[in-house]
Parts: C-alpha cells; structure tokens; sequence
C-alpha cells in the first residue's frame, strides 16, 4: 500500500542550527548568540557562529534536496537577520537572503515550507523583557508582516512558531536552552500566554497580507502516550493521560494547544496554575484560536500506559525493549500510530508531522560513506505505523524529516547527528547517508516500498 496521492515528503530545519553567518551582513545578535557565550551551557562550549554555513552554501544544499527527491524544505526564518534589533530597521540582506532560498526551492520544484519562529529570539527584545512584556506579541506581528509581504508571494505553507514547549519550558523554567532562565510559574505561564497569543495575531496578519492563498499551522512538541496493548480500558488510558495536566511542568499537550485549537485553557490546568494565572481576556482566547489549515506536531517518542491495580491510568517505568537513541530518547514506531490518532480525533484537523527523526552515532567510514542503519531501521517502523494510522482513516498529509542535515543540536552542540547528510564542520563537506538514500526511495515509491535494503 502506498501513502495517499498528494502526500509530502519533506525535510526540517532551523535557522540558528545550520545558516552560520552570526555576524555577516547586517543580522543582529539572538538569544542563542548569547547563550553560547555562557561557559559550559553548550557542550564543549560549541556555537552557531559557523554551523553548517547553510548561509553561503544554500544553494548546495538545495542541490541535495533535488538529489533526495523532496517535495518540501521546512526552514525557519531568522528574527534578528531580519530585524537586527527585533523591531525597528529592517535588514534587507537578511530578508533578501530568505527571498533567494524561496526562488532556489521553487526552481528545483521543491514546495517552501516557513517557520517563523524556531527560538532564536532577538537578544534586544530580550533585554526589554522578551516574552514576558506584554508588547512582545505585537513586535512578533510586526516581524511576521515584513516577511509575509515580501515572501507571500511564492510561500503557500506557514508554521508561526516551534515547540513553545522548549523555548518556554527549557528556556524560561529550566534555563538549559536561551535564554537561560529559571523563572517562576508565574513569569513562565505569562511568556507562554504571550506566545501564544503572538501566535493568533500572526495568523491574521498572514492571512490579511498573504498574495496568494496561505495553509497556516503550528508546530508544538507532541507528547504522545501508547497503550500497552488494544483493550479499550488501555485505550482510553493513554488517551486520558495524553490530554490531562498532572504536574506543574510545561511538558504537556493541552495546555499549549487547546488555546489555540478550542479556544480555551484546559480546565485542570486552570486548577493547577488558579494562583499563577497570568491575566488574560476573551478576546486573548479569540486571537489565539484563530482558524488553522492542519495540525503541525513534532513527534520523536512516545511512553507506554496501562491502568494498574487500582484502575487508575499509570505509565510504564522504563522502556523494557531497551532500544534507544544517541539521545537516550526511547524507540518508539506506535507513537506515529497513537500520536496522530488521539491528535485527529480531539483537534481535527488534517495533521501535518512536522518533525520526527532520531540522533545517531554517525561517522564517514573507511568506504567514505556513512552507514547508519539504525535510522534505516527506525524510519521503517515508524513509517509502517503512520501508514497504519492513514489506513484507518487518520488524515495525515505530511512528513517531515529531522533534519536535512546534521547540525548544531542547541545544548548538545555538534555531538548528536539527526541529519540525513552527513556535514564535516570543518570542511564543510556534505556526504548523503544511507539512510537519505533509503528516504529517496521511500519519496519515489511514496511510500510503497519500506524495505531495509531498499538503497
């Protein structure tokens, strides 16, 4: 069986993980500028400054997009490259730069996908109180139109923002990504509201600016839960604890999503948070869940749920298949089953896989090619269980690699490698992967052949 006709398959990335050129041609400093000057936040005090050097190199890069046969390049767009200061003077080499990426991908028949915002935050919007001042949302709209009216144009696709659970949560709560802070529950949820309802206003100024139609979305972290097996009382545990708030932590589902879909706050996180409650109103709510075209979601892993002896929903303690990856994150193929499920039946709406991949111990064997079956692997079962999830009737119309290339992984800097080409960082030499010769074939065949010696 194959992937239903119209199917994309893409590719990710982000701004501050490959373009390099932190101080070229006019781009202004952002908050993981910053955090990389701190001593130890990044592993071997490694940084952005160079990365893949994606920003001289982009149209090489795009060449090995039309070598792997992708139909869509999912990028972001840097906040401090177009406005060096967040708001103010524009940048035009910086939004100029963005413009050549669109022309390169439509010449190659490549769909552009753009984000907006995948957390490189403009440093001086930080120091003027970044998320957190009210005023944050309507610098975000100003930063969306100056891109929208140049870009929309030739851009039908649309993300706003990236996984508020970890720029919000790692970022403001935790302090492990930028910028660094350890706030608390109060200072957090009022960053997350403003995110949040930058999110909605950005979503009316590219449907008011946009010169041709515009398919809007969003890409929040999916935290998925699997049912330890199909009896129905698993089932619904899994389903239950996937959309409930138990702990005050910001790594959850509703919290994040059922604003912008429902237009409203999940009612046991209201409870949880009734004493750190930011203010809000109606019309916040009603910016916030402006309509959207598809159902974006990053979705790596999943945890498995059962109901133990008191019949109360309980997840399992450790994976017992003991298959994980560079990132210790478990191997977890039904979550592309179960994930999109749960998703559809609660919000929807056509769901878009906005990223999903794995780290891998990757490196250029004596053949000179690099040999990662492990992801081979990974990506057949997990393909398997999202075409399982499309055979019954999930719409689920996109898929998006993470990530292209490898890259720098924010606080791990270059130790992990997600990327389906392989890039030294000091030659700045590309080598595709197996596994990216093996995604070639998946694109051709749509879907049809899986197989693990299908390169």
């Amino acid at each position: 069986m194959s992937f239903p006709a119209g199917f994309i398959w893409g590719a990710a990335s982000a701004s501050y993980q490959i373009e390099g050129a932190a101080n070229d041609d006019g781009k202004g400093l952002s908050v993981w500028d910053v955090m990389c000057r701190k001593p130890g936040a990044i592993w071997c005090n490694q940084n952005g400054d160079v990365a893949c050097n994606h920003y001289n190199l982009y149209k090489k890069d795009i060449a090995l997009m039309k070598t792997l046969g992708l139909m869509s390049y999912r990028f972001s767009i840097s906040w401090p490259r177009v406005f060096p200061n967040g708001i103010g003077a524009v940048n035009k080499k910086g939004l100029d730069f963005y413009s050549r990426i669109v022309d390169e991908l439509l010449e190659k028949g490549i769909i552009p996908f753009v984000t907006l915002f995948h957390w490189d935050y403009p440093y001086e919007l930080y120091c003027k109180g970044g998320w957190l001042n009210s005023q944050s949302p309507n610098w975000f709209s100003k930063y969306v139109e100056t891109v929208v009216r140049v870009l929309g144009d030739r851009v039908e696709y649309w993300l706003t923002m990236n996984e508020p659970q970890c720029f919000i949560g790692l970022g403001h709560l935790e302090g492990k990504h930028a910028p660094g802070d350890k706030l608390g529950n109060a200072e957090v949820l009022r960053a997350g509201h403003n995110a949040l309802l930058a999110h909605g206003k950005a979503v009316q100024i590219i449907r008011g600016c946009s010169k041709r139609k515009a398919n809007i979305g969003f890409a929040p972290a999916g935290v998925v839960k699997i049912p330890v097996n199909n009896h129905q009382k698993d089932i619904d545990a899994a389903r239950n604890l996937m959309f409930s708030i138990r702990t005050k932590q910001y790594w959850n589902n509703t919290w994040w999503m059922d604003p912008v879909y429902l237009g409203k706050y999940p009612e046991d996180g209201l409870k949880m948070y009734e004493d750190e409650l930011p203010p809000f109103s109606s019309e916040d709510l009603s910016i916030i869940s402006q309509p959207l075209d598809f159902f974006g979601v990053n979705i790596y892993q999943g945890e498995k749920v059962f109901v133990n002896q008191d019949g109360i929903p309980d997840e399992i303690a450790n994976n017992s298949d003991h298959r994980f990856t560079a990132f210790d994150w478990p191997v977890s193929p039904e979550c592309l089953y179960w994930g999109p499920k749960f998703f559809y039946e609660r919000y929807k709406k056509p769901i878009f896989i906005t990223e999903n991949g794995m780290a891998n111990i990757d490196w250029v064997m004596l053949d000179n090619r690099v040999h990662d079956p492990q992801r081979i692997d990974f990506l057949a079962r997990y393909f398997r269980e999202m075409k399982r999830a499309i055979a019954d009737n999930i719409d689920i119309r996109a898929y998006f690699h993470w990530s292209l290339t490898d890259n720098f992984e924010w606080a791990e800097g270059f130790k992990k490698r997600f990327g389906l080409i392989y890039v030294d960082y000091n030659s700045q030499t590309r080598i595709i992967k197996d596994s990216g010769f093996w995604y070639q074939n998946v694109i051709k065949s749509n879907g049809v052949d899986l197989g693990f010696s299908s390169i």
